[in-house]
This record gives structure tokens, C-alpha cells and sequence, in this order.
């Protein structure tokens, strides 16, 4: 499964979308026009826009507000992986070389805090203060995500709990926001808002999880980066934290070692520990929970095709090898 269908059934909206961003990035500075068309345009999902466009429109928003706030959230998201790839010295991601490794940690910082500050430019441009406070919260709450990651990392008695509390903030408040977004340009009922904003949080949620699946099950050329980088940066992850709690004395004391001492050396042993303990279905069992969580929040959402998007959205997260 792909996301051509989805993309095609936006197609002009998301053509308005990129066209803005081209337009907005250009700062009259060759180094951040460089490095941030490097990573806006190295093949992304594009899925947190995707997800404005397909609430707004789900509700019949015929202005043009969800493209402006479309482009907010992917400036968002790009800031923050600038940032990531700093934090967790990555050399690669989308199959290209990252920002960092190609302009330097100082570079992809700064613009990285450029992006954030032109999305909160953006924001302006549409002039609704619930709107700006919505994906202010969203940007606090990331930053204390990623905060909340760095404190587990190389931490073997990360519980699920927390690495839960991590990624519903550091993935899922984004996904949130974006499907939120659109309920409230729409000026939809509270209930209604909530619920697409239960359905972003879920949604996210499941497609971090799986990100973390394959991070040990995947295909480094289908991912775009390589297999076992949570590993290698010390990050307890899902698969990781079940293997320890189902895993015998031996095991248990491996992968301690290995969460203290992450190394891309033990990655092989650690897969088989892994595999050898259901870990790897256990978390897409739990993915596929969330999803279904979502789906379950679109049963009082207008039966049109930006509803059947979202539906078959959420069966993509799950099916994707990428």
C-alpha cells in the first residue's frame, strides 16, 4: 500500500502546499535556502500536511487557511528533525546524507530554529489566536519530548510507560495538532474537534511505533537510514524495553549492556534476542491497537472520500515498509 490514492485525491492542494513552502524558504541567505530545501525536498511523506488538508476538507473548508497551516506543520516537523539529527549525530535520512553531516551541527541548528520561527510567521497569516495557542502547545510539547528521549537514552529501566509518554509527545502532538487544525477551521462542534484530534494523537502514536519496529525489522534501503540507529544511539525503544521484560536472565543482562553501551557491533545478536522474545510482534500488535483507537474517532465524521483518506491513512501506517 502507498500514499499515491491519498496524494492524488489533494493533488492541487498539495501543489499549493510545496508551492508555499518554496515560497517562504527563500531568505536571501544561499546557506539556509540550501540546507533547507536539502531536507524539505528529500522525499518526505509529507503526511503531517496531508493530514490538515484531509480534515479541513473532510468538513467542506473551502478557504484557504489548511494550505498556509499545512505548510506551518511541515516547517515544524523539519525543524525538529534538523534538531534530532544534531542530537543523535545521523549521517543519514531519506536515503541522503543528513543536513549535519553535509553542513555541520552549528548550520542545521540555526536553521532549524529559522524554520520554527517562520512557522510561527505563518501562523500570523491566519489570524486565529485558538489556532496559534494549538500549535504553540504542539511545539512546547515536542521540545519537552525530545528532552523526555534524552533522559532515557542509555537508561535499561526505561518503562513503557515512559517511552510511551515520549512518543506521544515527541511524534504524536504533531499528528494531533494537524487533524485538529482542521476540524477548527472548519468551526466544528467540540465533540467533533476532539475527536480528530484523538484521531492525530492515535494515528501518531501507531506510526512511531511502527517506525521503531522497523528500525530493527526493516530494510535499510526501503527506510532510508540505517537499520538499528536507535541501537546505536542508546534509545530503549519498544522492542528493546519488551525483549528485557520477556527475556531470560542472560538475555536481560545483554541487552542492559547494550542500552548502557549502544553499539551497531551488537545489532545482530540483539535482533535475534528480540525476534526470540515476540518483541517485534508485540509492538505491531500495539500499533495496530492504536490504529484501531483511531478509526474509532472518525465514526461521527461526515461519510465522504477525505473520511475513506483517513481511513486508508491509518491502514498505511500500519502496512508501510518505510
Amino acid at each position: 500500500m502507498d500514499l499515491q490514492p491519498i496524494r492524488h485525491l489533494i493533488s492541487q492542494d498539495l501543489t499549493a502546499v510545496d508551492q508555499l513552502i518554496a515560497g517562504r524558504l527563500d531568505s536571501n541567505i544561499l546557506l539556509i535556502d540550501q540546507l533547507s530545501q536539502h531536507i524539505i525536498g528529500g522525499g518526505g511523506k509529507r503526511i503531517r500536511p496531508i493530514l490538515v488538508l484531509l480534515s479541513a476538507r473532510c468538513f467542506g473548508y473551502e478557504g484557504l487557511h489548511h494550505l498556509t497551516l499545512a505548510a506551518v506543520v511541515e516547517f515544524i516537523h523539519t525543524a525538529t528533525l534538523l534538531h534530532d539529527d544534531v542530537v543523535d549525530d545521523s549521517h543519514l535520512r531519506r536515503g541522503n546524507e543528513t543536513a549535519n553531516a553535509i553542513w555541520g551541527n552549528e548550520a542545521s541548528v540555526l536553521v532549524g530554529d529559522y524554520l520554527f520561527s517562520r512557522s510561527f510567521q505563518l501562523m500570523t497569516d491566519v489570524g486565529d489566536l485558538k489556532v496559534m495557542k494549538i500549535l504553540s502547545d504542539a511545539s512546547n510539547t515536542i521540545a519537552k519530548g525530545e528532552v523526555l528521549q534524552l533522559i532515557n537514552c542509555h537508561d535499561p529501566d526505561t518503562t513503557e510507560q515512559r517511552y510511551m509518554d515520549v512518543i506521544s509527545a515527541k511524534t504524536a502532538k504533531l499528528f494531533s495538532a494537524a487533524t485538529q487544525l482542521g476540524a477548527v477551521l472548519s468551526q466544528q462542534p467540540a465533540p467533533i474537534e476532539t475527536a480528530m484530534q484523538h484521531y492525530g494523537q492515535h494515528l501518531g502514536i501507531a506510526f512511531q511505533l511502527i517506525d521503531d519496529a522497523l528500525d530493527y525489522d526493516g530494510n535499510a534501503e526501503a527506510l532510508g537510514k540505517n537499520v538499528g540507529d536507535d541501537l546505536a544511539e542508546g534509545k530503549p525503544t519498544l522492542p528493546l524495553i519488551y525483549a528485557l521484560q520477556q527475556g531470560n536472565a542472560a538475555q536481560q543482562e545483554r541487552l542492559q549492556d547494550v542500552i548502557l553501551h549502544g553499539s551497531l557491533q551488537d545489532l545482530q545478536e540483539v535482533q535475534q534476542i528480540i525476534a526470540s522474545t515476540g518483541a517485534i510482534e508485540y509492538t505491531y500488535q500495539r500499533a495496530k491497537q492504536e490504529a484501531e483507537f483511531a478509526l474509532e474517532q472518525l465514526k461521527c465524521i461526515p461519510d465522504n472520500a477525505y473520511r475513506d483518506a483517513l481511513t486508508s491513512l491509518a491502514d498505511f501506517v500500519i502496512q508501510r515498509h518505510y
